[in-house]
This record gives C-alpha cells, sequence and structure tokens, in this order.
C-alpha cells in the first residue's frame, strides 16, 4: 500500500496548502480515511484564514505574469503535465482508488480524463479565436478577442477528486489565467499529489509561483472563494443545495460562477431497444463509483411491452456484480464515500418503501470479512411509481428505480418530470423515436445519449446540465469561453468620425 503513497510523495502528514512548489503547514492537522479499509491514509494540514489570504495575494502576482506568457508557450507547458500525468497514471489511479473507494479501473480512467484535457488544451492554445464583423460606418472595422480573465477558484466534489480539477485547471491555464483549488476534504491526498506532479512540471518550466495553488479546507474555504472580490470566477462541483449557496454568494458581488450540480438521470428503453447493450448500460450507470457520479442511472424507464423481460435481466445481473476492496481485480462496485453517505442510502431505502416501492433486489449493508470500514451497501432495485417524492430527489448511493412507459411521449415527460436536467439516454433502434429525444420536444437535459448509457462523458464535448443541475459547462467544445473575458473593438482607419443618428459638432 505504501508503494504508491511513496512515489506520490504523501507522507505521513502532509502540508495542505500550495502555491506550487512552496508548501504551508499549519497547527490544524486532519486525517484522510479511506472508506475500502477504514483506515487513516494520512493527515493533511488544514488552511486557516490568513492562509488563505496568502494564496490569493501570490495568485495575483502570478497573473501579472502569465497572462503575458504567449497561450502556445502556455499550451505546451499544459502538454508537459499530461505527459506528467502519464508518469504516475498507476500510483495516482491508485491512490484515486483507496481514498475515495472507486474502483482501480476507475480510478485509472479518471488519470486518463486529466491526461486527456491536457492534450486537449494544448491543441486549444493555437485556436483561442475571436470574429470579425463589418461595421455599419466607413472606414471602420469590427472585431472580438478574448483575454484572460484572472483568478479562477476550483470547488471540487470527492468522487472526481482529479479530473474535474483539470477540466477546469488545463482551460484556465491555457487561457492565461491562474487558479487557487479547494479540494474535498474526503479526498485531500489526491489533491495534494495533483499539486505536486504539477508543480514539478511548472518548476521546469520556470512557471511563476502561485498559478496553480492548493487550499484544502473545509466550508469556510469555499465560502472565503465565492465572497472573494479578487476571484473573477467560481468553479464549483457538488450537490444542488451547495451550488444554491455559491450562485448567491458569487452572485451577490457580480462575480461569474460555473456550477456542475447534482443529477437524476434516466435511460428510456424502447421495445426497439438493443436489450444486450441496454442492460450494460443500465448496470454500470447504477453501479460505478457505487452510484456517486453525478451521471449515475438513477431511473430506468422501460416500455411495458418489455417491462418484465428486462426487469429479470437486471435483477440475473445485479446477482452476479462482485463487491469488495476496489484495489483489487475484477471488483464492479467498492464502498460508499463515508458513514454518512451509507446513513443517506439506508434512509432513503426506507423512505422508499414507505411510500410504495417494491425492491426487486434488497439493498442494506455488507458486513464481514473484507467489509471492515461498514461503508459497503448493496446495489439494489426498487420497481416504483415515477411520482414518488423519493424518485424526484438525488441519492448518491447505488439505488435504481425502475418504471414503466407506454408511448414515446410519455417516457420524454417522465424522464423531464424531475428537477435536475444533467444527463438523461434513450436505448432505441428506431429513428423516429431517438430524434423525438434528441429534437427541442425532446430531452431538457444538457446531456442526451442514444444508445449508451448516462455515464462516462468524453472531454471533447462540453459538459454539464440544466435546472438544478447547475446550467454551467466545462472540458471541451468552446467551454475555454468560460475561462475568459470577451472584449468588442472598433477601429477607425478613416479621417471622418461619423457619430450615430447622424449628430453633428460645428468644432
Amino acid at each position: 500500500m505504501q508503494d504508491f503513497l511513496s512515489t506520490l510523495k504523501i507522507n505521513e502528514t502532509n502540508a495542505g496548502i500550495s502555491t506550487g512548489a512552496k508548501w504551508f503547514s499549519s497547527s490544524n492537522n486532519e486525517p484522510s480515511f479511506s472508506p475500502v479499509d477504514g483506515k487513516v491514509i494520512a493527515f493533511v494540514s488544514l488552511a486557516a484564514e490568513e492562509d488563505y489570504d496568502t494564496i490569493i495575494q501570490e495568485a495575483q502576482k502570478a497573473f501579472s505574469v502569465w497572462k503575458s506568457v504567449p497561450a502556445p508557450k502556455r499550451g505546451d507547458v499544459i502538454r508537459q503535465l499530461g505527459d506528467g500525468f502519464r508518469k504516475y497514471k498507476n500510483e495516482l489511479g491508485s491512490l484515486i482508488s483507496y481514498e475515495t473507494g472507486k474502483s482501480f479501473q476507475e480510478g485509472l480512467g479518471e488519470v486518463q480524463e486529466v491526461i486527456d484535457i491536457c492534450d486537449f488544451a494544448s491543441g486549444l492554445s493555437r485556436q483561442i479565436y475571436g470574429l470579425t464583423m463589418h461595421s455599419e460606418r466607413p472606414d471602420h472595422r469590427m472585431y472580438e478577442q478574448y483575454h484572460s480573465l484572472g483568478i479562477v477558484g476550483i470547488i471540487t466534489a470527492f468522487n472526481f477528486p482529479a479530473a474535474v480539477w483539470a477540466w477546469n485547471s488545463a482551460l484556465a491555464w491555457v487561457c492565461g489565467d491562474v487558479t487557487v483549488w479547494k479540494p474535498s476534504p474526503k479526498a485531500p491526498l489526491t489533491a495534494i499529489a495533483c499539486q505536486k506532479i504539477t508543480s514539478e512540471i511548472f518548476m521546469l518550466n520556470q512557471v511563476p509561483e502561485g498559478v496553480s495553488s492548493v487550499v484544502c479546507g473545509n466550508n469556510d474555504i469555499g465560502e472565503l472563494l465565492t465572497k472573494d472580490k479578487r476571484i473573477p470566477l467560481v468553479s464549483a462541483t457538488g450537490s444542488t443545495a451547495m451550488g444554491r449557496k455559491v450562485a448567491v454568494a458569487v452572485a451577490q458581488r457580480l462575480g461569474k460562477s460555473l456550477l456542475e450540480l447534482g443529477g437524476n438521470n434516466a435511460i428510456i428503453i424502447s421495445p426497439d431497444a438493443d436489450l444486450q447493450i441496454a442492460l450494460t448500460a443500465s448496470v454500470f450507470g447504477a453501479i460505478g463509483t457505487a452510484g456517486q457520479r453525478c451521471t449515475s442511472t438513477r431511473r430506468l424507464i422501460i416500455h411495458s411491452s418489455i417491462y418484465d423481460d428486462f426487469k429479470q435481466r437486471l435483477v440475473k445481473a445485479y446477482q452476479q456484480l462482485k463487491i469488495g476492496n476496489p484495489l483489487e481485480s475484477g471488483i464492479h462496485m467498492g464502498p460508499l464515500i463515508d458513514k454518512t453517505a451509507v446513513e443517506g442510502y439506508l434512509a432513503a431505502i426506507e423512505r422508499c418503501k414507505a411510500e410504495g416501492g417494491h425492491f426487486l433486489v434488497e439493498g442494506g449493508l455488507l458486513e464481514g470479512s473484507g467489509y471492515d470500514s461498514r461503508c459497503y451497501v448493496k446495489p439494489c432495485i426498487a420497481e416504483v411509481s415515477p411520482d414518488l417524492p423519493i424518485v424526484q430527489e438525488e441519492t448518491f448511493a447505488p439505488i435504481l428505480y425502475v418504471m414503466r412507459y407506454e408511448t414515446i411521449e410519455e417516457a420524454i415527460a417522465i424522464q423531464n418530470g424531475v428537477s435536475q436536467g444533467l444527463s438523461s439516454s434513450i436505448m432505441s433502434l428506431n429513428l423516429r423515436e431517438t430524434e423525438l429525444f434528441l429534437s427541442n420536444a425532446g430531452s431538457d437535459c444538457g446531456i442526451a445519449n442514444v444508445n449508451i448509457g448516462t455515464s462516462g462523458a468524453e472531454i471533447g464535448g462540453a459538459f454539464g446540465g440544466e435546472k438544478d443541475s447547475g446550467g454551467g459547462r466545462e472540458s471541451g467544445s468552446d467551454c475555454w469561453k468560460a475561462y475568459m473575458r470577451r472584449q468588442t473593438n472598433t477601429i477607425n482607419y478613416g479621417n471622418q468620425l461619423p457619430l450615430a443618428q447622424g449628430i453633428k459638432f460645428d468644432l
């Protein structure tokens, strides 16, 4: 176990405050527990308000230098950063798995996302483009360009402790911004490891201290970030309740916020579906990361003509799932992140039963040898009516709700009939159904897929949702624009100054 920790330079006690090569300790040391075995992995020193202010001042200095570095040169540094993460892929994947409980393969996949977004950002560095417009005035030219924004505050959740930071940071750095990262207190060691890998590459390239900063802490540090006028953009990932607080705090100072919040994602399974593909997508979507993804599949909306058949396939598939230490090969699902998550899972099961849900696969705690942390639970399936109150909510756990539909219009209405709007999917080989699902009258989510599940987004596309899912967009496409300020420029190259509405001055 200590091999990957020592390779990543994770010690028994770790400074949790950094501007790059510089690390700062504090007297407030908190443990990071592994949900895999309940043990303390290591201790991390958390920032106080004065530490936070030191970090922001250093970031301001760094921005004044970094923004003037040509974008392609910034992109080359990020290309090298991707190579740095390639070097430590196995070790960092192991740490992610051990600290969060996701399977080792999922941990490796997350590091690959970091690598992929570095590659994407490196190419982007030569394509930060504007537009040229024709002016209505003679001898005038109009165009627009994008400038670096400043300090980007990044607040991440435990379930993707490296990837979401990289989605934001790689783009922000290429755009000439600097970043201050407040990681989840449930996964601080992954953040420290990422910062150490980053600082190694940045030092080789003489990147200014403060371009990449980490401030480990609790909610008080997050509140400082959201209220700080020196930070023009705060990107926050987490629950809808958290997002509402961030949005209000940032809006009160007229700052910008990029919010990636909860999901209540559904797959519609048509009678024209490839049922094997539908089964694979449903199972992985429901139990991947133990149901602790914002894109996890929460609801299956199944046509009545195939309902009983698909239900049997699903129950049989769940009976074959292997739950245990996520670092071991062949394990499909590890533990929930902590005992608080377990309590939420158990409470949701009881509510579902009280509201009339019927469990096809029972849930509950897994106890005994190999389940020492008391964070291991059984993935379960409940047969429900779509209007049950518990079904309207996001429970961050492997609880899957199944329900019937008769027409495609009814299925889409059920899919859209929740307050969240992150990811959605339809399983169908019927062109009319799939096109309707993707049309303006179809899914109201930020992500709508055909014949793939609700999770597993590629970095090339814009990631994000609508409604209570926040409305922000991260990762690929033109998401880089969120990290820059837009400027319209008009140039008069003539010898006259025509004024609006023909106004003239006798000067």
